[in-house]
């Protein structure tokens, strides 16, 4: 591992880490192997090659994981990766319990970081599912007509902000819900925010 590539900033939230501390400094150490940058970002390390986003590391209740943000790409051979939600498009994850597991695939972390690294320097993108005009929610609908500018505003939203947009108000069951919550966001719409910006 490179001592020069460690990143002050990941020490700092290793020395904080409560849990899953040795295992960040397991995948920690494979991913300085594989000549990877070390940023923290999110609040999270970050491992990156010539500026772009690699992989991940995050800690959850459960477990802690490696989150490669194009993983969909990777041809995933080992059948490791995790698609969180129904909803993620682009990233997957790699999850352990333990540090013998990270161990037990560390030649296969190590392959599928390579691939990763070599999907961005192809310059390849995950294919975004286009938003269906019908499934944007009526009331938000009801509201491009009642505001002026709204849905202009929407539309030069990423698809991704969009997507965040329609999924919360449509996940609401009651139609006041929706009215309520569609009602919260023209501003930061208005103003090309997304929902959790």
């Amino acid at each position: 591992m490179s001592e020069s590539r460690m990143n002050p900033k990941v020490d700092a939230f290793l020395s904080r880490s409560n849990s899953w501390r040795e295992e960040f400094e397991t995948l920690r150490d494979i991913a300085l192997t594989c000549e990877l940058d070390e940023e923290l970002k999110w609040g999270v390390p970050c491992y990156t090659s010539q500026s772009k986003n690699i992989v991940l590391m995050h800690g959850f209740k459960e477990y802690c994981a490696l989150l490669f943000p194009k993983g969909a790409l990777l041809k995933d051979i080992d059948k490791i990766l995790i698609q969180q939600t129904e909803n993620v498009q682009a990233a997957r994850q790699i999850r352990f319990t333990n540090v013998q597991e990270i161990k037990k695939i560390q030649s296969s972390i190590k392959a599928y970081i390579q691939e990763a690294i070599e999907v961005e320097k192809a310059g390849l993108k995950v294919e975004s599912k286009k938003m269906i005009e019908s499934s944007i929610p009526e009331e938000l609908q009801h509201k491009f007509g009642e505001v002026s500018g709204l849905e202009e505003a929407f539309k030069a939203l990423t698809p991704g902000r969009q997507r965040a947009y329609i999924l919360h108000i449509s996940q609401a069951k009651q139609a006041k819900t929706r009215e309520a919550r569609v009602q919260k966001y023209v501003q930061p719409i208005l103003n090309g925010k997304g929902l959790n910006d």
